[in-house]
Protein backbone atom coordinates (compact mmCIF):
# COMPACT_ATOMS: atom_id res chain seq x y z
CA UNK A 1 0.00 0.00 0.00
CA UNK A 2 1.25 3.80 -1.19
CA UNK A 3 0.24 6.74 0.60
CA UNK A 4 2.45 9.72 -1.68
CA UNK A 5 -0.04 8.84 -4.39
CA UNK A 6 -3.00 7.76 -4.30
CA UNK A 7 -3.42 6.70 -8.25
CA UNK A 8 -6.77 5.46 -7.37
CA UNK A 9 -7.84 8.94 -6.63
CA UNK A 10 -5.53 10.86 -9.26
CA UNK A 11 -7.96 8.38 -11.75
CA UNK A 12 -11.18 8.92 -10.69
CA UNK A 13 -10.36 12.90 -9.94
CA UNK A 14 -9.94 12.65 -13.67
CA UNK A 15 -12.57 10.79 -15.06
CA UNK A 16 -14.82 12.71 -12.75
CA UNK A 17 -13.37 16.25 -15.00
CA UNK A 18 -13.87 14.24 -18.05
CA UNK A 19 -17.55 14.37 -17.07
CA UNK A 20 -17.92 17.45 -15.85
CA UNK A 21 -16.64 19.20 -19.29
CA UNK A 22 -18.58 16.81 -21.51
CA UNK A 23 -21.76 18.14 -19.06
CA UNK A 24 -20.94 21.09 -19.54
CA UNK A 25 -20.61 21.48 -23.36
CA UNK A 26 -23.78 19.35 -23.84
CA UNK A 27 -25.86 21.68 -21.55
CA UNK A 28 -24.38 24.69 -23.69
CA UNK A 29 -25.76 22.56 -26.52
CA UNK A 30 -28.91 22.05 -25.48
CA UNK A 31 -29.14 25.50 -24.24
CA UNK A 32 -28.14 26.97 -27.93
CA UNK A 33 -29.51 24.53 -29.97
CA UNK A 34 -26.48 24.35 -31.47
CA UNK A 35 -24.06 21.54 -32.40
CA UNK A 36 -21.12 24.13 -33.27
CA UNK A 37 -21.01 27.04 -30.85
CA UNK A 38 -17.08 27.78 -31.57
CA UNK A 39 -14.54 26.49 -34.14
CA UNK A 40 -13.19 23.95 -31.28
CA UNK A 41 -16.53 22.09 -31.59
CA UNK A 42 -16.09 21.35 -35.63
CA UNK A 43 -13.28 23.44 -37.09
CA UNK A 44 -14.62 22.03 -41.01
CA UNK A 45 -17.74 22.38 -39.98
CA UNK A 46 -17.86 25.45 -39.16
CA UNK A 47 -16.16 26.88 -41.93
CA UNK A 48 -18.92 25.13 -44.44
CA UNK A 49 -21.77 26.64 -42.81
CA UNK A 50 -20.40 30.39 -42.59
CA UNK A 51 -20.32 30.19 -46.31
CA UNK A 52 -23.59 28.61 -46.28
CA UNK A 53 -24.75 31.18 -44.56
CA UNK A 54 -23.48 33.73 -46.57
CA UNK A 55 -25.17 31.98 -49.76
CA UNK A 56 -28.56 32.03 -47.94
CA UNK A 57 -28.25 35.79 -46.61
CA UNK A 58 -27.03 36.69 -50.28
CA UNK A 59 -30.50 34.25 -51.50
CA UNK A 60 -32.94 36.24 -49.26
CA UNK A 61 -31.60 39.69 -49.85
CA UNK A 62 -31.97 38.95 -53.47
CA UNK A 63 -35.32 37.70 -53.15
CA UNK A 64 -35.95 41.38 -51.41
CA UNK A 65 -34.72 43.01 -54.27
CA UNK A 66 -36.67 41.02 -56.68
CA UNK A 67 -39.72 41.85 -55.23
CA UNK A 68 -38.72 45.67 -55.14
CA UNK A 69 -37.98 45.31 -58.61
CA UNK A 70 -41.76 44.27 -59.02
CA UNK A 71 -42.67 47.09 -57.04
CA UNK A 72 -41.08 49.34 -59.88
CA UNK A 73 -42.65 47.25 -62.70
CA UNK A 74 -46.18 48.25 -61.06
CA UNK A 75 -45.51 51.79 -60.51
CA UNK A 76 -44.64 52.32 -64.06
CA UNK A 77 -47.11 49.64 -65.77
CA UNK A 78 -49.54 51.35 -63.47
CA UNK A 79 -48.80 54.95 -65.21
CA UNK A 80 -48.65 53.08 -69.14
CA UNK A 81 -52.50 51.46 -68.22
CA UNK A 82 -53.79 55.20 -67.51
CA UNK A 83 -51.93 56.15 -70.19
CA UNK A 84 -53.38 53.32 -72.19
CA UNK A 85 -57.23 54.97 -71.11
CA UNK A 86 -56.08 58.28 -72.22
CA UNK A 87 -55.70 57.13 -75.89
CA UNK A 88 -58.49 55.00 -76.28
CA UNK A 89 -60.25 57.80 -75.43
CA UNK A 90 -58.61 59.95 -77.71
CA UNK A 91 -59.36 57.54 -80.14
CA UNK A 92 -62.69 57.81 -79.40
CA UNK A 93 -62.95 61.40 -79.73
CA UNK A 94 -61.00 61.22 -83.26
CA UNK A 95 -63.47 58.83 -84.87
CA UNK A 96 -65.94 61.07 -83.36
CA UNK A 97 -64.72 64.11 -84.73
CA UNK A 98 -64.16 62.66 -88.31
CA UNK A 99 -67.82 62.10 -88.72
CA UNK A 100 -69.07 65.01 -90.92
CA UNK A 101 -72.36 65.68 -88.89
CA UNK A 102 -69.95 67.51 -86.64
CA UNK A 103 -69.22 71.38 -87.17
CA UNK A 104 -66.54 73.20 -87.10
CA UNK A 105 -67.50 74.54 -83.78
CA UNK A 106 -68.08 70.91 -82.67
CA UNK A 107 -64.87 70.12 -83.85
CA UNK A 108 -62.56 73.04 -82.29
CA UNK A 109 -64.80 71.37 -79.04
CA UNK A 110 -63.40 68.03 -79.16
CA UNK A 111 -59.94 69.32 -79.84
CA UNK A 112 -59.58 71.16 -76.65
CA UNK A 113 -60.40 68.03 -74.94
CA UNK A 114 -57.91 66.10 -77.10
CA UNK A 115 -55.31 68.56 -76.21
CA UNK A 116 -55.91 68.25 -72.29
CA UNK A 117 -55.93 64.50 -72.84
CA UNK A 118 -52.58 64.89 -74.58
CA UNK A 119 -50.87 67.11 -71.80
CA UNK A 120 -52.00 64.42 -69.34
CA UNK A 121 -49.81 62.21 -70.97
CA UNK A 122 -47.00 64.20 -71.57
CA UNK A 123 -47.30 64.92 -67.25
CA UNK A 124 -47.86 61.09 -66.39
CA UNK A 125 -44.66 60.13 -68.75
CA UNK A 126 -42.99 62.96 -66.91
CA UNK A 127 -43.58 62.76 -63.28
CA UNK A 128 -44.18 58.87 -62.60
CA UNK A 129 -41.23 58.01 -60.16
CA UNK A 130 -39.95 54.92 -57.86
CA UNK A 131 -38.09 56.29 -55.35
CA UNK A 132 -37.13 59.39 -57.09
CA UNK A 133 -36.23 57.68 -60.42
CA UNK A 134 -38.43 58.95 -63.17
CA UNK A 135 -39.85 55.63 -64.91
CA UNK A 136 -41.46 56.41 -68.04
CA UNK A 137 -39.52 59.59 -69.68
CA UNK A 138 -36.69 57.35 -71.46
CA UNK A 139 -34.14 57.72 -68.31
CA UNK A 140 -34.81 55.08 -66.38
CA UNK A 141 -31.87 51.99 -67.39
CA UNK A 142 -31.50 49.74 -64.15
CA UNK A 143 -30.71 46.22 -62.99
CA UNK A 144 -32.38 44.16 -60.66
CA UNK A 145 -29.90 42.09 -58.27
CA UNK A 146 -31.36 38.43 -58.12
CA UNK A 147 -28.93 35.92 -57.35
CA UNK A 148 -25.91 35.71 -54.25
CA UNK A 149 -23.02 36.30 -56.08
CA UNK A 150 -21.87 39.17 -58.33
CA UNK A 151 -23.34 39.32 -62.06
CA UNK A 152 -27.02 37.79 -61.18
CA UNK A 153 -28.61 40.31 -62.46
CA UNK A 154 -31.54 41.40 -65.05
CA UNK A 155 -31.13 44.32 -66.72
CA UNK A 156 -34.63 46.61 -67.44
CA UNK A 157 -35.04 49.52 -69.66
CA UNK A 158 -38.24 51.77 -69.62
CA UNK A 159 -39.16 53.67 -72.96
CA UNK A 160 -39.83 57.30 -73.38
CA UNK A 161 -43.79 57.44 -73.05
CA UNK A 162 -44.14 60.98 -73.36
CA UNK A 163 -46.66 62.02 -75.95
CA UNK A 164 -44.43 63.77 -77.83
CA UNK A 165 -42.88 60.51 -78.28
CA UNK A 166 -45.91 58.74 -78.91
CA UNK A 167 -46.80 61.30 -82.04
CA UNK A 168 -49.66 62.58 -79.84
CA UNK A 169 -48.62 66.09 -78.97
CA UNK A 170 -48.67 69.34 -80.64
CA UNK A 171 -45.90 71.87 -79.57
CA UNK A 172 -46.71 75.71 -81.40
CA UNK A 173 -43.83 78.56 -81.34
CA UNK A 174 -42.94 81.49 -83.17
CA UNK A 175 -39.58 81.27 -84.83
CA UNK A 176 -37.97 84.30 -83.45
CA UNK A 177 -37.75 87.83 -85.73
CA UNK A 178 -34.32 89.10 -86.28
CA UNK A 179 -33.66 92.92 -86.97
CA UNK A 180 -31.84 94.69 -89.68
CA UNK A 181 -27.88 94.53 -89.52
CA UNK A 182 -25.60 97.50 -91.33
CA UNK A 183 -22.60 95.87 -93.16
CA UNK A 184 -19.94 97.54 -93.55
CA UNK A 185 -17.22 96.29 -96.10
CA UNK A 186 -13.57 97.40 -95.42
CA UNK A 187 -11.66 95.27 -98.12
CA UNK A 188 -13.43 97.10 -101.17
CA UNK A 189 -14.80 100.62 -101.71
CA UNK A 190 -18.65 100.41 -102.71
CA UNK A 191 -19.74 102.61 -105.20
CA UNK A 192 -23.01 103.40 -106.55
CA UNK A 193 -23.93 100.78 -109.28
CA UNK A 194 -25.35 97.45 -110.16
CA UNK A 195 -24.72 94.36 -108.31
CA UNK A 196 -26.05 90.53 -109.10
CA UNK A 197 -26.83 87.77 -106.72
CA UNK A 198 -24.23 85.38 -108.21
CA UNK A 199 -25.65 82.33 -105.90
CA UNK A 200 -28.74 82.19 -103.23
CA UNK A 201 -29.39 78.67 -103.39
CA UNK A 202 -28.70 78.25 -99.60
CA UNK A 203 -32.15 76.91 -97.92
CA UNK A 204 -32.86 77.23 -93.61
CA UNK A 205 -34.56 74.30 -93.16
CA UNK A 206 -37.08 74.01 -89.49
CA UNK A 207 -37.11 70.16 -88.50
CA UNK A 208 -38.96 68.60 -85.51
CA UNK A 209 -37.67 65.58 -83.26
CA UNK A 210 -38.23 63.42 -85.96
CA UNK A 211 -36.33 64.77 -88.41
CA UNK A 212 -39.66 65.86 -90.41
CA UNK A 213 -38.87 69.56 -92.05
CA UNK A 214 -41.35 72.11 -90.65
CA UNK A 215 -40.59 75.22 -92.61
CA UNK A 216 -37.95 76.66 -95.21
CA UNK A 217 -36.54 80.30 -96.41
CA UNK A 218 -34.16 80.66 -98.76
CA UNK A 219 -30.47 82.56 -98.13
CA UNK A 220 -30.35 85.70 -100.23
CA UNK A 221 -26.33 84.69 -101.08
CA UNK A 222 -23.67 86.34 -102.55
CA UNK A 223 -22.66 89.88 -104.13
CA UNK A 224 -19.51 90.54 -106.21
CA UNK A 225 -18.17 93.56 -108.08
CA UNK A 226 -17.95 93.67 -111.88
CA UNK A 227 -14.55 91.92 -111.53
CA UNK A 228 -16.01 89.06 -109.90
CA UNK A 229 -14.80 89.78 -106.18
CA UNK A 230 -16.96 89.00 -103.34
CA UNK A 231 -17.99 92.03 -101.59
CA UNK A 232 -20.74 91.22 -99.57
CA UNK A 233 -22.29 87.71 -98.78
CA UNK A 234 -25.90 87.87 -96.88
CA UNK A 235 -27.03 84.92 -94.87
CA UNK A 236 -31.08 83.63 -94.50
CA UNK A 237 -32.46 84.91 -91.06
CA UNK A 238 -36.07 83.69 -89.58
CA UNK A 239 -38.36 86.04 -90.18
CA UNK A 240 -40.33 85.18 -87.11
CA UNK A 241 -43.15 83.18 -88.63
CA UNK A 242 -45.37 81.06 -86.71
CA UNK A 243 -44.77 77.13 -87.06
CA UNK A 244 -46.23 74.00 -85.22
CA UNK A 245 -44.82 70.35 -84.10
CA UNK A 246 -46.83 67.59 -85.40
CA UNK A 247 -49.61 66.03 -83.06
CA UNK A 248 -53.27 64.93 -83.03
CA UNK A 249 -55.85 67.44 -84.80
CA UNK A 250 -59.44 66.73 -85.39
CA UNK A 251 -60.04 69.92 -86.45
CA UNK A 252 -61.29 69.04 -89.77
CA UNK A 253 -62.27 65.47 -91.12
CA UNK A 254 -59.04 64.69 -92.78
CA UNK A 255 -57.38 65.54 -89.81
CA UNK A 256 -59.44 63.32 -87.54
CA UNK A 257 -58.99 60.30 -89.86
CA UNK A 258 -55.33 60.49 -89.78
CA UNK A 259 -55.38 61.32 -86.16
CA UNK A 260 -57.27 57.82 -85.73
CA UNK A 261 -54.03 55.93 -87.67
CA UNK A 262 -51.63 57.95 -85.29
CA UNK A 263 -53.72 57.48 -81.99
CA UNK A 264 -53.69 53.56 -82.73
CA UNK A 265 -50.14 53.67 -83.50
CA UNK A 266 -49.25 55.37 -79.84
CA UNK A 267 -51.48 52.47 -78.80
CA UNK A 268 -49.90 49.89 -80.30
CA UNK A 269 -46.49 51.21 -78.72
CA UNK A 270 -48.13 51.55 -75.38
CA UNK A 271 -49.12 47.70 -75.67
CA UNK A 272 -46.28 46.78 -76.60
CA UNK A 273 -43.70 48.32 -73.39
CA UNK A 274 -46.73 46.96 -71.45
CA UNK A 275 -45.91 44.11 -72.84
CA UNK A 276 -42.22 43.97 -72.16
CA UNK A 277 -42.97 44.80 -68.41
CA UNK A 278 -45.22 42.34 -67.89
CA UNK A 279 -42.96 39.73 -69.25
CA UNK A 280 -40.23 41.12 -66.77
CA UNK A 281 -42.92 41.04 -64.18
CA UNK A 282 -43.38 37.00 -64.89
CA UNK A 283 -39.94 36.72 -64.79
CA UNK A 284 -39.22 38.31 -61.56
CA UNK A 285 -41.92 36.13 -60.38
CA UNK A 286 -40.55 33.13 -61.24
CA UNK A 287 -36.96 34.28 -60.11
CA UNK A 288 -38.54 34.36 -56.30
CA UNK A 289 -39.73 30.97 -56.33
CA UNK A 290 -36.49 29.64 -57.10
CA UNK A 291 -34.50 31.61 -54.72
CA UNK A 292 -37.29 30.86 -52.25
CA UNK A 293 -36.50 27.18 -53.13
CA UNK A 294 -32.86 27.36 -53.03
CA UNK A 295 -32.41 29.23 -49.69
CA UNK A 296 -34.68 26.76 -48.12
CA UNK A 297 -32.59 23.82 -49.26
CA UNK A 298 -29.03 25.92 -47.89
CA UNK A 299 -30.81 26.36 -44.89
CA UNK A 300 -31.78 22.66 -44.76
CA UNK A 301 -27.82 21.82 -45.10
CA UNK A 302 -26.61 24.47 -42.83
CA UNK A 303 -29.15 23.17 -40.17
CA UNK A 304 -27.76 19.73 -40.49
CA UNK A 305 -24.22 21.01 -40.22
CA UNK A 306 -24.50 23.18 -37.21
CA UNK A 307 -27.62 22.34 -35.54
CA UNK A 308 -27.88 19.62 -32.47
CA UNK A 309 -29.96 16.58 -32.72
CA UNK A 310 -31.63 17.55 -29.25
CA UNK A 311 -32.69 13.83 -28.73
CA UNK A 312 -29.38 12.44 -29.26
CA UNK A 313 -27.65 15.72 -27.00
CA UNK A 314 -30.24 14.72 -24.30
CA UNK A 315 -29.18 11.00 -24.21
CA UNK A 316 -25.39 12.29 -24.09
CA UNK A 317 -25.96 15.20 -21.20
CA UNK A 318 -27.49 12.30 -19.45
CA UNK A 319 -24.96 9.68 -19.67
CA UNK A 320 -22.57 12.18 -18.84
CA UNK A 321 -24.51 13.59 -15.26
CA UNK A 322 -24.93 9.40 -14.51
CA UNK A 323 -20.69 9.82 -15.19
CA UNK A 324 -19.99 13.09 -13.09
CA UNK A 325 -22.48 11.48 -9.84
CA UNK A 326 -20.87 8.14 -10.65
CA UNK A 327 -17.11 9.78 -10.19
CA UNK A 328 -17.89 11.71 -7.17
CA UNK A 329 -18.86 8.48 -5.29
CA UNK A 330 -15.73 6.81 -6.56
CA UNK A 331 -13.75 9.74 -5.50
CA UNK A 332 -14.93 9.66 -2.06
CA UNK A 333 -14.01 5.76 -1.77
CA UNK A 334 -11.18 6.38 -3.54
CA UNK A 335 -10.01 9.11 -0.32
CA UNK A 336 -11.24 6.42 1.98
CA UNK A 337 -8.46 3.91 0.62
CA UNK A 338 -5.17 5.38 2.07
CA UNK A 339 -6.62 5.33 6.04
CA UNK A 340 -6.66 1.51 5.61
CA UNK A 341 -2.72 2.36 6.54
CA UNK A 342 -3.90 3.44 9.98
CA UNK A 343 -5.23 -0.46 10.78
CA UNK A 344 -1.73 -1.65 9.97
CA UNK A 345 -0.45 0.98 12.70
CA UNK A 346 -2.14 -0.51 16.02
Amino acid sequence: MRINHNIAALNTYRQLGDANKAQQNSMEKLSSGLRINSAKDDAAGLAISEKMRGQIKGLDMASKNAQDGISLIQTAEGALNETHSILQRMRELAVQSANDTNTDVDRAEIQKEVNQLSDEITRIGQNTEFNTQNLTDGSFSGKFQIGSNSGQNIELNISDMRASVLGVQTVSGTIGGVADTAVTDNEHKLTSGSYTVADNSGTLELSDAEGNVIGTDAGSGVFEDADGNTVITIAAAADGDSFSVGGIDVSTQDAADSAITTIQTAIETVSSERSKLGAVQNRLDHTINNLSTSSENLTAAESRIRDVDMAKEMMEQTKNSILSQASQAMLAQANQQPQGVLQLLR
